[in-house]
């Protein structure tokens, strides 16, 4: 009886953990209305979380993530557009801080990084084959000549 009650008291404690837990990453705002709402979960979706980095700040559980949402919300409450809480951001932690930054000097490699990656690699694969293939050809005509029968007379 003993382990029975050890087991059920260690699987409400895990439960009651596993509830506390999940309790935390929900974050209620005060909003005015359904529209505000709406564009602020819009504009959270825009903006990615700097400690995850693949996530935007709608679906971060990241204390910092936390914080910016709160931020976002009093500038809004403030009376600021989106595109002035944007710049905002930026201004204090670049143009990372956007999902979608703009394509300027600074984000060039960002934006164009990738495609000239893969052009790079494409073009030392076409370098590639066409060595292979020209060592291969004077390769497999010198052996052509090797077998083929001298027409010089031998004394077979």
């Amino acid at each position: 009886m003993n382990a029975v009650f050890r087991r059920a008291l260690f699987a409400l404690a895990l439960a009651l953990c596993c509830g506390a837990l999940n309790a935390q990453a929900i974050d209620p705002l005060p909003f005015k209305d359904h529209a505000e709402e709406t564009r602020f979960q819009q504009l959270t979706r825009e903006l990615r979380c700097l400690v995850c980095q693949n996530e935007n700040l709608a679906d971060s559980n990241a204390d910092l993530a936390r914080d910016l949402r709160h931020q976002v919300f009093e500038l809004m409450r403030q009376g600021k557009s989106d595109a002035q809480i944007k710049q905002y951001l930026v201004d204090r932690y670049s143009d990372f801080v956007l999902y979608d930054p703009p394509v300027q000097g600074s984000t060039l490699l960002l934006w164009f990084g990738p495609l000239a990656i893969l052009l790079a690699g494409a073009a030392v694969v076409v370098v590639t084959v066409r060595r292979r293939s020209r060592a291969q050809a004077p390769a497999s005509n010198q052996s052509a000549n090797d077998s083929s029968p001298n027409d010089e007379g031998d004394d077979w």
